[in-house]
């Protein structure tokens, strides 16, 4: 699941954790992004001592074989970790499927959690995401399944069926809601990103309210809006009333 920050990525991990025959991975490229980039984020000298740092061996353990013996692999990414050097050949071996959000509320969200109105486009993630999305849909001739975020919220069930539909996967109705609290499988950023979803039990309808941004931070969002609108030409279409 190709993501960006400040998206549900970490509630939909836990939809799909909550599967007995699903194992996840929590942003297994962070350490090395972080290394190899030298981006200032919290905890990030925890992230780096903890973290596995050699790219290379991160791809070949996400492309073997899926730990536990289970089923299912769910990686949950984020698209800024894609370093320049890692090529895009290895997401061959992967199913590959793209989460969005409108960049309004990502780059709103993403200035709240960091305290700060210096964001730039690289760090909410879109031109990464588009270009591994146009590289994937060259290499496989067909589109990739793009969900997006707000439409999921809006009638989860409806979304994940046609996703697992999509992927040949069962439904599990365990998806729709998980026990409060952290996990082991979060990584160790998690208490400085993780505090709505730890504190949640299902998804949550998506709330009404206008965003405003301005100066840099609108910027940003206005630069990732058409990457954002390409994309999102592209979503998975859902009937709600197909699922009823």
């Amino acid at each position: 699941m190709w993501s960006g920050p400040r998206n549900i990525s970490t509630a939909l991990m836990r939809a799909w954790e909550n599967r007995p025959d699903c194992v996840v991975s929590d942003e297994p490229l962070y350490a090395a992004w972080l290394a190899e980039s030298g981006a200032d984020h919290p905890g990030r000298e925890e992230i780096i001592a903890q973290g596995q740092t050699d790219w290379r061996q991160v791809i070949n353990a996400l492309t073997g074989p899926v730990p536990g013996g289970k089923a299912i692999w769910y990686q949950k990414h984020m698209c800024q970790h894609l370093l320049a050097d890692m090529g895009f050949d290895w997401t061959d071996a992967l199913v590959n499927v793209f989460l969005i959000r409108h960049p309004d509320e990502v780059v709103a969200s993403y200035t709240r959690a960091r305290g700060t109105d210096e964001v730039s486009a690289d760090d909410v993630g879109l031109p990464r995401q588009l270009e591994l999305f146009e590289w994937i849909r060259r290499r496989q001739g067909r589109v990739p399944p793009v969900i997006d975020s707000a439409e999921l919220l809006t009638a989860p069930e409806a979304h994940l069926r046609a996703l697992c539909r999509h992927l040949n996967i069962d439904f599990s109705p365990r998806m729709l809601s998980w026990p409060a609290g952290p996990r082991e499988s979060d990584g160790i950023w998690a208490p400085y990103w993780y505090d709505a979803v730890r504190r949640s039990t299902g998804f949550v309808a998506p709330r009404k309210h206008p965003v405003r941004l301005t100066g840099q931070p609108a910027r940003v969002a206005a630069e990732c809006l058409p990457l954002y609108e390409e994309l999102f030409s592209h979503r998975l279409y859902v009937d709600p009333q197909q699922f009823c």
